[in-house]
Order: structure tokens, then C-alpha cells, then sequence
């Protein structure tokens, strides 16, 4: 195998194995580390920066050291952590052993730059493999999983990327070039655009939803979602491998534009947004890539310095790249505790790479690509369009006969998916909620793409565990909110956004109209409360309570989640006065918070006169920070 091609192919599997530990290292900042809305989000922050500002060492280290010896160790040690998380092993130890396989990325990537003057080729294909591999694993990462299938594939990922990065006889190391800082520079913003918009299987999947949903905003099962993903895959991988010429100046104006379409925050848009950002994403990244013409003052300078001093220079430029990652991820999650608007981050970020593309030296001419740019986007765009073949057939308009009798419902918030332990516990929370055989689950803390989650879709992925279609409403932006899964058909949706009064995430409050049969009606209110600094959430329960006895009207009524306020409370009093019963008196006191020592009555249920409960319960379970509610209603 030629040295190009090897060296193209230990960077593509070295981005994903990186990409792996980053979805693990970053909600364990949340998770573990600190508790989010507890633990201050300056110091998560200064603690997840202080990792990669300690990376900016590893350059001179690499120089000192030697690149081969550095890269090598690096590698080792990032497969080795890789195969760890595969165990999920939970609390610090996952902390700990993810910061170190965070280190060895970054020092790993220090050691390619240095020895890599062309990564463009690599770092396409890793990013495009990351965003496959999610696609068909349904955006549920092998590290989570922790069966066969995880342990094969992550041990078959592992031994490929070992295999391409160590020494290989009868390869040839490539002749000292000057040049690559710029394309080593856009590795952290790739990696960040690439999550957070353009290679999303989650996203793509989310945006889908809302064009096949019902409307006013809120979204049904996404069947069309994989093949947005497939669709923007193929045109990134195209854009950063054609020739240059051929998507000059569209590239940085494309990526600019859905950079500013994410940020907007609607629905409607991400769609195009999704698009236009993988097309100039990939586009920027070809330009990079290509050398520079003779004679132009900064590659004479470096080779007047010698071939060392271009080296450190791509090594620094990897790292900095990475801490631009760091420094926008943090800074655009971090708002949902701070309160200050995040859309500047992505459009940042994006105008970073739409600067490094402009002034960029016009080549002279592009050697010959390492990979077939069309034959390479099709291969993985057809890969991702299998992966929406079998995962898109999933679709469920009822499973029950009625009208019933009784309706047992679930108010449980999933805190995104992670139980106390800091895993991604998709099946403790199946577990918990199938358990009590539920007809309706009404849903807290939904994560639908976060790249600070690791970029699941955990309602889809919960709602196919429990066999159930959803409703689903956005609240701090389009991929996080509330959502209904019920087992009789939901009709009339509606939402209706709460005021912030000072809070700094979202909230909303999202009705439906389930139709139990034989001309039986059931309204169903999810809604989660966010109390504004030191107070209680007075004037969204009484918007709640306003909006849903308006939804209402003469049909029953159940108002359900995490509510953030005690019985007795004033902002639970709203609820009352507005004329509904309380749902769990009966089984009173029923601490929800914390999950694994439970003291705070904050999860609800509230529902009209006419119906009587019954058989409430909360559920012991660590798979989320609350234990869910359980309650069976006697309809009139």
C-alpha cells in the first residue's frame, strides 16, 4: 500500500476513534464531573478547556521526542482507551479514562500534523466514517452498548486503525514538505460544524421530522431523516475532494449561510441548513488542502527555516484547532445555564473557516486526489441511504383498541438519556418505563442531536424500545423539549412557548389530543418548568394552567411533568386554583429528586375533576437524575 493511502486511512480511523472518546468525555463533563444547573458552568468549563490548553505541550514534545515515537505511543494508547470505554464502565473511572484517551487524540493528532503536509483527504474521510458509522448504528454509539456487536466492531475498528498507523514495511514515508498548517487549523471547527450541523445523523433526522409532522412546530417519527444525513455525507465528501476550482467562492458563502440558518433556532430550516453547511464545510477544506503555488513568501520562509519549524507550526495548528472546538462547544451548550444567546458559535466558528478559505493562497495546481471524490461520496452516501432503509420502516399509528376503561400514564424526565452514573442508559430507561405496561409517557429533558450528548436521538431511540410514536415539541432549541408517546392516534397539536421570566433554558408546554375510540377524548399537557434564579416558576405554571384548561375545553384532562415546585408551593397552587386535582395525593409523600436519594416532590401529575387515579407509584431507577411517576386514570 502506498504511504498516501496509509497515511489517509490511519487519520479517517484515528478521527473516528476520537470522535468516539469525545462522545463519551463530554457529557461525562456534565454528568460526572458536575451536575448541570447545579454545578457551576464556569467551572465545567475551565475544566474541560484545561485539557486541551495542556495539549498546546505536545507539539514541542513531538519535536523533542520524535514524531514517529510520539505518534506511535499516541496511538497505541488511543486504541487502548477506546477498547476501555467499550466496557462503559460509568462514574469517574469513565471520567478519567476518557480525559486520557482525550490527551492521546490530541497527541496523536499533534504527531500526524507534524508528518502530514495534505490531511485534507483523512480528515474528510473521518469525519464522513464518524457520521456513517452513526447512521447505522441508529446514532446509538458501540461504546454504550457494551454487547457482541459493540465489542466486534469496536475490536475490528481498533485493529484497522493500529494496523494503518503502525509502521508498515512496504511503505515509504513521504518527503518533508513545508505547508498544511491551514488544513490542520480547520480540524477542531470540522469536527465542531461537522457534530454540531453538517454530518449529523441525529439532526438530519430531527429536521426531517418536522417537514413529515403534523405541524405547528412539532414532529412526528423522522422515516426520511438517514437519508438527509446520506445525502449531505456524499455532497461533503464530493465538495472536499473535487477540484478546487469547482467550488470556489461558493464554499465559505455556503457554509456561512447554514451556519446562520442552525443559529436561527426554527425548525423549518434546518433542513437547508443541514446541506448548505456539509457543501461548504467540504468545500473549505479542499481549498486547504491544495498547495501552494511556487514562489510564495510563506512556503520560502519555511523552507529557508527548515522542514522542523514547518512541522511544530502544523502541530501547534492541530492543537489550536482543537481548542477552537473546546472554547465554541462549551461556549454554545454553556448559555443553556448562563442565559446569553448562543447563536454566535456556530456562525463563529464558520466565519473561522469561511477566513482560513479566502485567504488562502490560489493554487497553482492539485496534485492528484488519494480518494475518488465521486466514487467516494456515492460508496458512503449509499452506505447511510442502507442505514435509512432499515431504521426508517419504524412507524406505529396505534396499538391499542378502544375505548379503555383506564389509562395508565408515565411522567419521567430522562435528563438526555444519562442515568446517575453518567451513562447513556438507554435501557435502564426502557426498563423503568415498560414496567409499568404504560399507555401514555410523557417526557422531560429530551435530547434529539446535542453534540455535548454525543449527538444521540434519544426520543426516537427510546420511543422504538417502547414501541410507541411520540409527539415531540422543542423548548431550549429545535433538538431539545418535551415530548407525548401514547398507543391511540394524537391529533391537534399545539405548544406554546413560557415565558423565561429570567430562567435561561427554554420551556414550553405541548398539548395533545389523544383518541381513546368510540368517540372518547383525552387531552394530555407535557410540560417542564423552569424556575427563574432563586425563585419559583409561578408565572409559567400559571401559563401552563391557563393554556392547557383552554386546549381542554370539556374533555378530560392531564397535565404531567417535571414541574420544579411542591405541593403547597405557590406555583403548584396555580395549578389547583385553575381547578385540577393532583393526581398523586393518594400515595403522598412521593419524593422524585434525586434519583437515588429522593426528597423533592417536583414531578406531577394534574388532572380535571372527572378523572379518578389510582395505583400511583415512582419507580426506584438511577437511569436518569429523577425516578419517573406512574399513575392509572379511570376515565368518566
Amino acid at each position: 500500500m502506498r504511504y498516501r493511502h496509509l497515511t489517509t486511512a490511519a487519520l479517517a480511523l484515528g478521527l473516528v476513534l476520537l470522535t468516539d472518546v469525545l462522545r463519551v468525555w463530554l457529557p461525562s463533563i456534565i454528568t460526572i464531573f458536575g451536575q448541570a444547573a447545579s454545578t457551576p458552568a464556569e467551572l465545567m468549563g475551565a475544566f474541560a478547556l484545561g485539557w486541551f490548553l495542556l495539549a498546546l505541550a505536545a507539539p514541542p514534545l513531538v519535536r523533542r521526542v520524535g514524531v514517529r515515537r510520539i505518534t506511535l505511543a499516541a496511538a497505541v494508547l488511543l486504541a487502548a482507551v477506546r477498547l476501555a470505554l467499550t466496557a462503559a464502565p460509568g462514574g469517574r473511572a469513565q471520567l478519567w479514562l476518557a480525559t486520557a484517551g482525550l490527551l492521546a487524540g490530541l497527541l496523536w493528532l499533534a504527531g500526524v500534523a507534524a508528518g502530514t503536509p495534505r490531511p485534507v483527504p483523512g480528515l474528510a474521510l473521518g469525519l464522513a466514517l464518524a457520521a456513517v458509522g452513526h447512521a447505522l448504528l441508529d446514532t446509538y454509539d458501540l461504546v454504550w452498548r457494551g454487547d457482541w456487536l459493540a465489542w466486534s466492531a469496536s475490536g475490528v475498528l481498533v485493529a484497522l486503525f493500529l494496523a494503518t498507523a503502525l509502521p508498515h514495511p512496504s511503505s515509504r514515508p513521504a518527503q518533508p514538505a513545508a505547508g498544511g498548517g491551514r488544513a490542520w487549523l480547520l480540524v477542531g471547527p470540522g469536527l465542531l460544524l461537522a457534530g454540531m450541523v453538517a454530518l449529523s445523523p441525529a439532526l438530519a433526522g430531527t429536521a426531517m421530522s418536522y417537514w413529515s409532522g403534523p405541524g405547528d412546530g412539532i414532529a412526528g417519527p423522522p422515516p426520511l431523516g438517514l437519508a438527509l444525513a446520506g445525502g449531505a455525507i456524499g455532497l461533503f465528501v464530493l465538495a472536499a475532494l473535487a477540484p478546487v476550482r469547482r467550488w470556489w467562492p461558493a464554499a465559505p458563502v455556503a457554509l456561512l449561510l447554514g451556519a446562520l440558518l442552525f443559529a436561527l433556532d426554527r425548525p423549518a430550516l434546518l433542513v437547508p441548513a443541514v446541506l448548505l453547511t456539509a457543501i461548504g464545510l467540504g468545500g473549505c477544506l479542499a481549498r486547504t488542502d491544495a498547495p501552494v503555488p511556487d514562489g510564495d513568501p510563506a512556503t520560502v520562509a519555511e523552507d529557508a527555516a527548515g522542514h522542523g519549524r514547518a512541522d511544530l507550526r502544523r502541530g501547534y495548528a492541530a492543537v489550536a484547532g482543537m481548542l477552537v472546538f473546546a472554547v465554541a462547544a462549551i461556549g454554545y451548550y454553556a448559555a443553556y445555564d448562563l442565559g446569553y444567546p448562543n447563536g454566535w458559535a456556530p456562525v463563529a466558528v464558520a466565519a473561522l473557516v469561511a477566513g482560513v478559505d479566502v485567504t488562502a493562497p490560489t493554487p497553482a495546481h492539485r496534485p492528484p486526489a488519494t480518494l475518488p471524490p465521486v466514487r467516494t461520496a456515492a460508496v458512503l452516501a449509499a452506505v447511510t441511504l442502507l442505514a435509512a432503509w432499515g431504521h426508517g420502516l419504524w412507524l406505529v399509528s396505534s396499538n391499542r383498541p378502544g375505548p379503555p376503561q383506564t389509562v395508565r400514564l408515565v411522567a419521567y424526565n430522562v435528563r438526555m438519556g444519562f442515568g446517575l452514573d453518567g451513562r447513556f442508559d438507554l435501557t435502564g430507561l426502557a426498563r423503568v418505563v415498560r414496567a409499568e405496561r404504560p399507555d401514555v409517557v410523557v417526557l422531560s429533558e429530551v435530547d434529539r442531536a446535542w453534540l455535548l450528548n454525543g449527538g444521540h436521538d434519544t426520543l426516537t431511540l427510546l420511543a422504538k424500545r417502547l414501541d410507541m410514536p411520540y409527539v415531540f415539541a422543542p423548548a431550549a432549541d429545535p433538538v431539545w423539549g418535551d415530548a407525548v408517546l401514547s398507543r391511540w392516534p394524537t391529533s391537534a397539536p399545539r405548544t406554546r412557548a413560557l415565558p423565561a421570566v429570567g430562567a435561561p433554558t427554554g420551556a414550553q408546554a405541548l398539548a395533545v389530543d389523544l383518541d381513546l375510540g368510540g368517540g372518547v377524548r383525552l387531552a394530555v399537557v407535557s410540560t417542564h418548568l423552569q424556575p427563574p434564579p432563586g425563585q419559583e416558576p409561578v408565572v409559567q405554571a400559571r401559563a401552563v394552567a391557563e393554556f392547557a384548561t383552554g386546549y381542554a375545553a370539556d374533555r378530560p384532562l392531564v397535565v404531567a411533568g417535571d414541574l420544579n415546585t411542591e405541593p403547597g408551593d405557590a406555583a403548584f397552587a396555580e395549578f389547583t386554583r385553575a381547578g385540577l386535582v393532583d393526581a398523586l395525593a393518594a400515595a403522598r409523600p412521593l419524593p422524585t429528586s434525586p434519583a437515588d436519594d429522593p426528597r423533592q416532590q417536583i414531578d406531577h401529575v394534574l388532572v380535571s375533576p372527572g378523572l379518578a387515579a389510582t395505583d400511583a407509584v415512582a419507580p426506584r431507577s438511577e437511569a436518569s437524575d429523577h425516578l419517573p411517576v406512574a399513575v392509572t386514570l379511570t376515565l368518566p
